[in-house]
């Protein structure tokens, strides 16, 4: 990637007019005060020494996500600022992702638009990537939200830790820091930008988690409804399919088809039973269908999981990698 930078900081709007401004001044104040810290060649004190410089390279990226107010006429004003624009509404998810994929950053940050997050925030998040880890969360310890957002909130915690289980107190909040190679090979859809650090760490990646502000909104309008539970919901379980059975689908389909087809093979067996050695009616009884509807049920799960297993590996040859990841190959 050529003219790399230190740090990008991405930040999705959807309607935002009253906090862009505001929130471009903070962001440029945060960085503009950074101090190299990460040991890397690019970003550590070694690379800075090399260059010859003791600032950070920095970009400010903002991706309007199909506003409708006047969140663009202002962005186009903001002195310095890389701005991508949709179309139309595809939602944050989708911002993320192309945001990260214009990023030049060895370091990504991501936040949100609507000032709850603190960009004076985003040294404390550097100082723990310092420590070696390659994602840090951050953690809203104290949330400035309304009750039933917060409510919300813990209901999806509860279902995350069965479900994720990536050991994140708060995958809502959107203040986050990357290495860049986190994102060599990983693509965002749906509502999936709150698990990456779950999705990541299924790759091997080292997570972290610092306690960081929040701040009540003033200025707009919530986008967070009940829809976007349900989405959350949706992804939460393929993470869990991802993280449990994506180099395996068989032993998920196969397995639930075995016990579904014994099921089925169980009632026909006792009804055979009943028929033969007690002569019991068998024609106003609906176990027979049952049973008989089990058995098919059961062939078309295994069945589906032989060809899961089939477009697993399709999915892992096309992509050149495997369900593993190597860290690095020493040879002496």
């Amino acid at each position: 990637m050529e003219n790399k930078l230190d740090l990008s900081v991405i930040v999705p709007l959807y309607n935002e007019e009253g906090n862009v401004k505001e929130l471009h001044s903070r962001i440029l104040a945060a960085c503009q005060t950074l101090t190299p810290a990460l040991s890397s060649p690019r970003f550590g004190e070694a690379g800075q020494r090399e260059r010859g410089i003791n600032s950070v390279s920095f970009e400010i990226i903002f991706i309007d996500d199909g506003s409708e107010d006047k969140t663009v006429e202002i962005c186009r004003d903001l002195r310095p600022l890389k701005l991508i624009q949709f179309r139309k509404n595809f939602g944050q998810t989708a911002a993320f992702d192309a945001g990260i994929k214009e990023a030049r950053g060895d370091v990504i940050i991501t936040l949100d638009g609507d000032l709850q997050n603190d960009p004076a925030d985003i040294p404390l998040l550097l100082a723990e990537l310092e420590k070696g880890a390659d994602v840090v969360s951050g953690w809203r310890f104290q949330r400035k939200d309304t009750l039933m957002k917060r409510f919300f909130s813990r209901g999806a915690n509860l279902l995350r830790k069965f479900f994720v289980a990536d050991k994140i107190h708060d995958s809502g909040c959107s203040l986050k820091a990357y290495r860049r190679e986190c994102f060599r090979n990983v693509d965002l859809f749906g509502e999936m930008h709150r698990f990456i650090p779950a999705v990541l760490e299924l790759q091997g990646y080292k997570i972290s988690e610092v306690k960081v502000s929040h701040h009540p909104r003033v200025h707009g309008k919530t986008k967070y409804n009940w829809k976007r539970a349900v989405k959350g919901l949706v992804d939460m379980i393929e993470i869990w399919f991802w993280r449990k059975y994506s180099s395996r689908p068989l032993h998920l389909f196969g397995g639930a088809g075995i016990l579904i087809f014994m099921a089925g093979m169980g009632i026909l067996t006792w009804m055979a039973v009943e028929k033969i050695f007690f002569d019991i009616s068998l024609s106003e009884k609906i176990w027979p269908l049952i049973g008989a509807f089990l058995l098919m049920i059961g062939v078309q799960i295994f069945i589906f999981g032989l060809l899961a297993g089939i477009l697993m590996k399709n999915y892992y040859r096309g992509k050149g990698e495997m369900n593993y990841s190597i860290k690095e190959i020493i040879e002496n």
